[in-house]
C-alpha cells in the first residue's frame, strides 16, 4: 500500500487534486466585491445572491461574520434587511452549502436629497457668490449643478465648487430687478432642485475698507488722522463710488462719535486729549440706497499727540478704564507755591478794584445830582426876582 501511494501515477493524481481544490478555498476567503448597493435608512433593503435565481439554500455573512442585523432570507436566497440603520452597512457575502462564495456586495445607507438652504453674497457690481447648506444629512456623496438667470434672460452656468458648496457668477445683469438661482443636488438615491430668488441691489454689500490706519497729528492734542483704502474686491472706477462711515470713541466709553466721508484721509477734530481711542470704518455703495453697509473694519487703538511723550506708539490699557487727563501746556513752572501766591494776589487786587469802583461810581453820581439840584434852585430864584421887578410901578 505504501508503494502504491508513492507511485508516480498516484502522486500525479494527488498533485492535480491539490491544484483543483486551491482556487475554491481562495474564492471562499476573497474580499473582492462585485459592486456597491445603496439603500434608504430606516427602511427595508433587499440584497440578491447574484444575478441568477438560486434555488439552493445559501448562507449570508456580514464582514465575514455570521452575525447579521434583523433580517430574513427568502426561498431563492435573497436577504431582506428590516428597518436598517448605520450598523447594517458593510460587505455582504452569500455562500452555498459547501461554503463556496457565490456573491458579495457592499451596502451603503443614507437619504435622498432634501431642499437646500441657500444664501447669496454680492461684494460688488460684477460678482455674485451663492452658497448652500443641506437641510437633510444624506450621508452619501452628492453632485451639484447650478444655473443663474435674470427675469427676462436665459439660464447661464453658475460655476460650482462642490467641496465648499458654493457657485460663482461673473458680470450678472445688475439692471434686472430680480434673479433666480437653480441648484440641483443628486446622489445615488435621487435628486432634487432648489430655486432661490436673488435681489442683487438689496444684497450688494462691499467688503470692509482695507489698510485702515490711525495716527496722531503732532502739535494737536485733540486730533487724529484716519486713512484707509478701497476694498480690493471693489472696482476702482468712478462709476462705482463708495461712502465711508467713520466712528470713534475714548476706550471704555459707551457712546460713539461718527461722521461720513467720500475721501481718505480725514481728521478727527474733537478727540479727548490724553485718552486712548477706538476707531472703525465701514463702507457702502454711494449711489444705491438699497445696498447694505459692509462689516466694520478691525478695531484700532490710538492716543492723540501729547507734548511730553517721547513715542507715538499707542499703549494698551485695561478695557473700560479712563487714564488720568494729562496737562497739555508746553510751559511748566518749577515752583507751584509761588505760582499759587501770584494768582491769589491778582485775585485780591481785582476784588479791591471792584470795591473802589462800587464806591466811586455812586459817589460821582450823587455829586452830579446835588450840583444839578442847586443849579435848578438858583435859576428858579432868579426867575422869581425878575417877575417881581416887572410887576413894580416905575
Amino acid at each position: 500500500m505504501p508503494g502504491l501511494l508513492s507511485s508516480p501515477v498516484c502522486l500525479t493524481v494527488i498533485w492535480f487534486l491539490s491544484l483543483s481544490l486551491h482556487p475554491s478555498c481562495a474564492q471562499i476567503w476573497t474580499d473582492e466585491v462585485s459592486g456597491v448597493q445603496y439603500g434608504h435608512l430606516e427602511s427595508n433593503v433587499t440584497l440578491a445572491c447574484g444575478k441568477s435565481q438560486i434555488r439552493t439554500p445559501v448562507v449570508w455573512h456580514l464582514n465575514h461574520s455570521s452575525a447579521l442585523p434583523w433580517h430574513k432570507v427568502t426561498s431563492n436566497g435573497t436577504l431582506v434587511l428590516l428597518q436598517v440603520d448605520h450598523s447594517a452597512q458593510g460587505i455582504y457575502s452569500c455562500y452555498d452549502a459547501r461554503g463556496l462564495l457565490l456573491h458579495s456586495v457592499k451596502l451603503r445607507l443614507g437619504h435622498s436629497p432634501g431642499l437646500l438652504s441657500v444664501s447669496c453674497q454680492v461684494p460688488n457690481h460684477t460678482h455674485v457668490r451663492c452658497s448652500w447648506v443641506d437641510s437633510v444629512r444624506t450621508f452619501l456623496p452628492a453632485q451639484y449643478n447650478a444655473s443663474f438667470k435674470g427675469n427676462s434672460l436665459e439660464w447661464r452656468p453658475c460655476v460650482v465648487d462642490v467641496a465648499r458648496k458654493h457657485c460663482d457668477v461673473d458680470h450678472p445683469a445688475f439692471w434686472q430687478t430680480s434673479h433666480t438661482l437653480r441648484v440641483t443636488e443628486t446622489n445615488a438615491l435621487g435628486s432634487l432642485i432648489t430655486f432661490h430668488i436673488v435681489k442683487l441691489h438689496k444684497l450688494l454689500k462691499p467688503d470692509p475698507p482695507e489698510s485702515v490706519s490711525v495716527k496722531e497729528l503732532e502739535g494737536y492734542p485733540k486730533r487724529l488722522v484716519v486713512s484707509w483704502k478701497f476694498p480690493s474686491s471693489w472696482p476702482q472706477d468712478d462709476a462705482f463710488p463708495l461712502v465711508f462711515h467713520i466712528r470713534y470713541r475714548p476706550q471704555g466709553s459707551m457712546h460713539w462719535a461718527e461722521f461720513y466721508s467720500e475721501e481718505s484721509p480725514v481728521v478727527v477734530l474733537d478727540a479727548l486729549a490724553g485718552h486712548l481711542h477706538q476707531v472703525q470704518i465701514q463702507a457702502r455703495d454711494e449711489v444705491d440706497a438699497e445696498s447694505q453697509w459692509s462689516e466694520w473694519s478691525p478695531l484700532l487703538l490710538m492716543r492723540p499727540w501729547e507734548a511730553y511723550t517721547t513715542t507715538t506708539e499707542p499703549t494698551e490699557e485695561p478695557e473700560g478704564t479712563f487714564p488720568e487727563k494729562p496737562e497739555t501746556s508746553t510751559a511748566k513752572t518749577h515752583n507751584p507755591v509761588i505760582e499759587g501766591e501770584g494768582n491769589l494776589g491778582l485775585v485780591i487786587l481785582l476784588v479791591l478794584f471792584s470795591v473802589v469802583l462800587l464806591i466811586t461810581v455812586p459817589s460821582l453820581i450823587y455829586v452830579v445830582w446835588v450840583r444839578q439840584r442847586r443849579s435848578d434852585h438858583v435859576t428858579k430864584q432868579e426867575l422869581t426876582s425878575m417877575v417881581k421887578m416887572k410887576s413894580m410901578p416905575i
